[in-house]
């Protein structure tokens, strides 16, 4: 399985509860619900295109319980999001959830070494495995170099303060995207399909005057 990230971001890069204002209220956080203005058919039709692609689910245990709580109650059959968490094997790491407080089924508690039981999650076959929220659970697959695709909606707000897609510290990395993976919603939302090109370093680059004439010099 390929382990892709799904994440609604803002102009300055905050992914903290973007659904509710009450959504993620850690490090006193009270700017939540920041999506929700600018969430149309369009940006619903972009994610149900990633949950088309979902095999099963890693969460971090503050986003298994978040989404967990909302989700399961929706029960229509025409939700295809809804459809794909319900029904879908989740994996939620935890060392201290209980199998039975893991109760929207299927879930199964990873309580091992994460990168090693991430690897295994990915050897198995099928489509993705899908990270959606779950921020600190980010940070360190992209440390390890573990996630195979970024998938984005970045929506037109500075939110100002909150945790970071990327915060201050993170491995320097690059991306690549494809064409037809990156365009401009009406109303201004962005969706990008990012694929990480290198990891721990950046390249580089000047401008340089060469004979009058401004030029490019990479390096």
């Amino acid at each position: 399985m390929l382990l892709s990230v799904n994440i609604f971001v803002s102009l300055d890069g905050v992914m903290q509860g973007p659904g509710a204002p009450g959504e993620d209220r850690s490090g006193g956080f009270d700017r939540g619900g920041w999506l929700v203005p600018h969430a149309s058919a369009h940006t619903n039709e972009v994610v149900e295109s990633w949950f088309r692609e979902a095999g099963a689910f890693l969460f971090g245990r503050t986003s298994f319980g978040l989404l967990g709580g909302y989700w399961s109650k929706v029960t229509g059959p025409d939700d295809l999001i809804a459809t794909q968490l319900n029904t879908l094997p989740k994996y939620v790491v935890s060392s201290t959830l209980t199998d039975e407080e893991a109760d929207w089924s299927p879930t199964t508690v990873l309580r091992g070494d994460l990168l090693d039981e991430v690897r295994r999650l990915k050897e198995l076959p099928g489509k993705e495995l899908q990270v959606h929220g779950s921020w600190r659970l980010v940070q360190t697959l992209h440390r390890a170099g573990l996630v195979d695709v970024y998938r984005l909606l970045q929506y037109p707000v500075v939110v100002g303060t909150g945790k970071s897609l990327f915060p201050d510290g993170s491995t320097p990395a690059t991306f690549t995207t494809a064409e037809e993976h990156a365009r401009v919603l009406p109303g201004g939302v962005v969706s990008l399909t990012l694929t990480p090109a290198s990891l721990g370093t950046i390249s580089a680059g000047a401008y340089t005057v060469d004979e009058g004439r401004s030029v490019t010099v990479l390096g």
